[in-house]
């Protein structure tokens, strides 16, 4: 029957049928006209009535009062469909679940090797279409099978609130139209930094699958198909991450510029970004020295010293200032 999928079994949505069509029935009239024997009219009536689709009157026998379709079916509906999006998330998680302890069990299911530039180009569009919080990539330059600008998937999974933070190597900024594609996706909200070299190409989604070449590609690399892998939770996994965020923390910030332009590109920050000033209020910061105390012995206002440090902060990379204090001993601003 058309309603099974609302939770109404067949002789209950026998029954309601007939109460549209009237102003209310008994359970003897509802047997009459739809086949179903008293009993099992009045157990159908009571249903729905349980269900909210039905109200009785309060005569004996009572008769049954059909509420419309749209407040009696709409709200059923509803509810197994949020039941059935509860059951699919779970099922999906249970299913990564499974796959986890297999690749556990066996080794060959963590690295998966795709040979080819379009089976390369569906896997990387696949693992962002399913991306949910955050992607991470090396891009180098000369492109083995995916063009500057044609990683449309990318915009997509920006509007789903993905989080992209992308690292490019200096010489990816010569290829024709990247410094115009990376100003749209900056724009878009990806989060971008240049180094001067990178040491592969690098795509990881959600901490959990990563993508890499098995040999150099390009024109300068192997001139057979691209042979990449893909691995799984693992060790590798781990350490390909540490990676990015080592190379990550060094980087150098690039921003657009009302104008379309893109700064940092050289991916080599200033050689000496801090001032005499700076460097004293950042060595009695990390001294110890308080704010006030630091203010007072440097001839500083409150207001200027906080947008010092907090400028500092910016250039570092550094949220806190621990951090800062961290960032500047790996820097040599001490």
């Amino acid at each position: 029957m058309a309603l099974e999928a609302a939770g109404i079994t067949d002789a209950e949505e026998t029954a309601y049928r007939l109460l549209v069509t009237r102003d209310s029935a008994s359970a003897q009239e509802v047997a009459e006209h739809s086949g179903l024997s008293q009993e099992d009219a009045a157990a159908a009536l009571a249903a729905l009535a349980a269900k909210a689709m039905a109200s009785p009157s309060d005569g004996r026998p009572p008769r049954y009062r059909a509420h419309p379709p749209d407040v009696a079916l709409l709200p059923q509906l509803k509810h197994r469909a949020d039941a059935l999006d509860l059951a699919r998330s779970a099922a999906t998680d249970l299913l990564e679940s499974y796959r986890a302890a297999a690749r556990r069990r066996d080794a060959g299911l963590l690295i998966e090797v795709i040979t080819g530039a379009e089976a390369l180009r569906q896997r990387l569009r696949q693992i962002q279409d399913r991306a949910r919080d955050e992607m991470l990539w090396f891009c180098k330059a000369q492109y083995v099978a995916m063009p500057s600008g044609s990683n449309t998937a990318e915009f997509d999974a920006l509007a789903r609130g993905v989080r992209y933070r992308v690292l490019y190597e200096r010489d990816f900024f010569d290829d024709e139209g990247a410094v115009g594609n990376i100003a749209a996706a900056v724009r878009k909200g990806e989060l971008a930094r240049a180094v001067p070299h990178l040491p592969l190409r690098l795509a990881v989604a959600d901490r959990s699958v990563a993508i890499f070449p098995l040999v150099p590609g390009g024109p300068h690399g192997s001139p057979d198909e691209p042979s990449t892998a893909l691995v799984r939770d693992s060790s590798l996994l781990d350490a390909l991450i540490a990676l990015f965020e080592r190379y990550w923390e060094d980087a150098v910030p690039l921003h657009v510029t009302a104008s379309g332009t893109v700064t940092g590109t050289s991916g080599v920050g200033p050689a000496d970004p801090l001032s005499a000033t700076d460097r004293r209020l950042l060595s009695l910061l990390v001294a110890g020295v308080a704010d006030k105390a630091i203010a007072t012995q440097m001839n500083l206002s409150r207001r200027t010293l906080q947008r010092r440090v907090h400028h500092m902060m910016e250039l570092a990379g550094a949220t806190t200032r621990t951090q800062l204090a961290w960032q500047a001993a790996r820097r040599g601003w001490l």
